[in-house]
């Protein structure tokens, strides 16, 4: 199952995509890693997906990640009397904690944190942006605000902050509940809604303790802001840009894209880019033009992984949508363009013995002609550090521990195979060699550039490299 791409895809799964059949489909055309979306997963039904991908993962022998993604703190007006209400421009209209029907005056808001932290001058917007109002005066129980974009309100429907950070962790307690039905069930990374500082990282890390990897969401303008201190402890990030174009001007939202991407390669975290990528398909067979366009995009900008939504979680054609942005990936990165723009993009290493061995392992495989770098690897950062320098080479990530398999499964170019460890440097070598071969990334004849960390299987210890010949002797069963 060599993929001929390096960006990887991820899959949500949902009512289109729930069986083990259509799971094994979508990981033969392209998806490597898949997404559990737990604002509309019950713990049974996520428990029962975990399974039939961990049962797809056993037929193919290969690695698959499985991403949670948490629903996070849900923002929402109260009821109106009839249902609905129409907010006129330039109205007054008043937020409080009265759970009596609303009108076309006032409606409750029951969320004690939001009077906490909305002050004067700060925006509102309900229902997706739709409707907008700014904030003239606020106490505990009251927020009275002007309408600016008035409409129709229903009942329930959301309310964006962009402009205030609201006293409260990313985890509510629904999250909580999740995370640790997810956590049970075995999953590798757990995505967290709607952060706005890295205390929020924090909080979640204290309940994964180190059993899953934590991809902060960053959705919200406080996340934007506090971006680099929230690079410093998530493991990943994702570019969800649909809250984030309802929480931020649209128009600002693919310079964003282009900045987290950026700031993710440069710390060599992983980053995936999120959101109607492939909208169109889930009705019809083919994307637009303009989608084909928005997954090019993020693929020449160096993401590491691109993610289809309700593409392949409720879509009318979820395999088709895979199969397509595995193509597009696959064109993608046969152009000149690609290359010279990871060429020119390459970070400048950090000053640590793994950044130093990454790059000259880059330089060293792309002047020699070396077919692949092979990278021994215990708890991934060696595979990580050499992704981040976008060689030309393929990637082969050879660890003893599974679960950093299914991990790197969202790490750009890397090819993870999960084999007993080596018993001394002879043997890695001799190994690495033949594993290269089998999965068709180098030929007898070629040359390999070895990465590793002595003694083996100390994490974190890359400070080894070792050119290889691959002989003939290559092809013989291990």
């Amino acid at each position: 199952m060599r993929r001929l791409r390096r960006t990887k895809i991820v899959a949500t799964l949902g009512p289109a995509s729930s069986n083990r059949t259509v799971i094994a489909r979508l990981f033969e055309v392209g998806a490597d890693i898949f997404r559990i979306n737990m604002s509309h997963t019950p713990h049974d039904k996520m428990r029962d997906l975990v399974g039939a991908i961990r049962a797809v993962e056993t037929e193919y022998n290969r690695p698959i990640g499985i991403l949670v993604d948490l629903q996070g703190p849900k923002l929402r007006v109260g009821g109106f009397g009839g249902g609905a209400a129409v907010l006129v421009k330039d109205a007054v209209f008043t937020f409080d904690t009265d759970s009596a029907p609303g009108d076309a005056t006032r409606v409750q808001l029951p969320h004690a944190e939001i009077f906490a932290g909305v002050e004067p001058g700060h925006t509102m917007l309900l229902d997706d942006g739709k409707i907008r109002l700014v904030a003239i005066e606020t106490n505990k129980a009251r927020i009275v605000a002007r309408v600016e974009v008035g409409g129709k309100l229903s009942d329930r429907k959301g309310v964006s902050l962009p402009d205030s950070t609201l006293p409260f962790s990313a985890l509510t307690p629904k999250d909580r509940s999740d995370l640790e039905a997810a956590l049970d069930a075995g999953i590798d990374w757990v995505g967290l809604s709607f952060i706005q500082r890295p205390e929020d990282i924090a909080d979640a890390k204290k309940v994964t303790r180190g059993r899953a990897a934590v991809m902060a969401k960053i959705e919200k303008p406080q996340a934007v802001y506090r971006l680099d201190e929230i690079m410093d402890v998530t493991d990943a990030v994702m570019v969800a840009r649909g809250d984030l174009g309802v929480e931020m001007p649209l128009e600002k939202v693919p310079g964003i894209q282009k900045l987290i991407t950026r700031n993710a390669r440069r710390a060599g975290k992983p980053v995936v880019v999120a959101t109607q990528m492939l909208e169109s398909m889930i009705t019809s067979p083919v994307p637009t033009r303009a989608e084909v366009s928005d997954v090019a995009t993020a693929i020449f900008d160096g993401a590491d992984a691109i993610m289809l939504s309700a593409e392949s979680a409720a879509g009318q054609y979820p395999v088709e949508a895979v199969a397509t942005m595995n193509r597009i990936a696959e064109e993608v990165e046969s152009e000149d363009t690609y290359h010279s723009i990871m060429q020119t993009q390459h970070p400048t290493p950090e000053a640590t013995g793994a950044d130093a061995i990454a790059a000259a392992a880059r330089q060293i495989a792309e002047t020699l002609d070396l077919s692949a770098i092979i990278c021994w690897t215990s708890s991934g950062v060696t595979g990580l550090r050499v992704a981040r320098e976008r060689p030309q080479v393929p990637i082969v990530a050879i660890s003893p521990n599974l679960n950093t398999g299914r991990k790197l499964s969202v790490v750009w170019g890397v090819h993870c195979v999960v084999a007993e460890d080596a018993h001394d440097q002879d043997d890695m070598v001799e190994r690495a060699c033949r594993i290269a071969f089998k999965d068709g990334f180098v030929k007898a004849g070629r040359r390999v550039i070895i990465v590793a960390g002595l003694p083996l299987g100390t994490p974190g210890a890359t400070n080894m490299v070792r050119i290889a010949f691959v002989g003939a002797d290559a092809a013989k069963e291990e």
